[in-house]
């Protein structure tokens, strides 16, 4: 049976699940669930009877099923070791961890659409400052990567050696955000030539936005969803 991931085209955390399973070449069927349209079909009884979180990616393996990205993209490291996404050392592989968290979980979460929806809806921000809110948080974040990768040994022409790896994994995601949302990218040369790497191989590149079969009209001005 094959394998079954509950996806949103412009998800980050689906993004990155899009990756690992095209890196490790492993065949899965894409369920597209919504984020917006019908009131948002996360929140749909159908699908928060599998995943109570209201969010994307679930990944279902026969009658298992697994959320949260990481978590997948660690299963997936688990059951098929090769190509390696986490590197052999500890110290490394927590390394390699500790960078993709900094992206999963310290930039991503702040820029999330339930917390942009918040913002406007609950606490009456604007768009206008919606965007800079969403902007300020990416920045912060891509300032710190850019310094530990830039200064970093271990990297290559990717963040740890010359192969992608979990950083890859969260960090172009990441960058398309950044790109959408008209954050200027000039100051993080080491992070744009990683993503510019990354950009050159078919996981990457089939695992993007516009490749989905639910992906719309890519419209540069329209808001961010995560």
């Amino acid at each position: 049976m094959t394998p079954k991931l509950y996806s949103f085209w412009r998800s980050s955390a689906a993004f990155r699940v899009r990756i690992a399973l095209n890196l490790k070449g492993l065949d899965y069927e894409v369920i597209p669930v919504h984020l917006s349209k019908n009131g948002g079909e996360q929140l749909s009884e159908v699908y928060s009877n599998k995943n109570p979180n209201h969010l994307v990616p679930l990944f279902e393996n026969g009658e298992q099923s697994i959320h949260q990205s990481l978590a997948i993209i660690e299963y997936l490291e688990e059951i098929q070791a090769e190509p390696a996404l986490l590197p052999t050392l500890a110290i490394d592989r927590a390394w390699v961890r500790s960078v993709a968290m900094d992206i999963s979980s310290d930039i991503h979460p702040l820029n999330n659409l339930r917390v942009l929806r918040y913002l406007v809806k609950k606490l009456g921000a604007s768009n206008e400052a919606k965007d800079e809110w969403y902007q300020h948080w990416i920045k912060i974040g891509l300032e710190s990567l850019e310094k530990q990768l830039s200064s970093d040994p271990r990297k290559g022409k990717f963040a740890y050696g010359n192969q992608p790896s979990l950083i890859e994994i969260c960090l172009v995601p990441q960058i398309f955000n950044a790109l959408s949302a008209k954050v200027d990218v000039s100051p993080f040369p080491t992070i744009m030539q990683i993503y510019d790497e990354c950009m050159k191989l078919t996981a990457f590149i089939d695992a993007s936005w516009e490749k989905q079969i639910d992906a719309e009209g890519l419209n540069p001005t329209a808001p961010p969803q995560k």
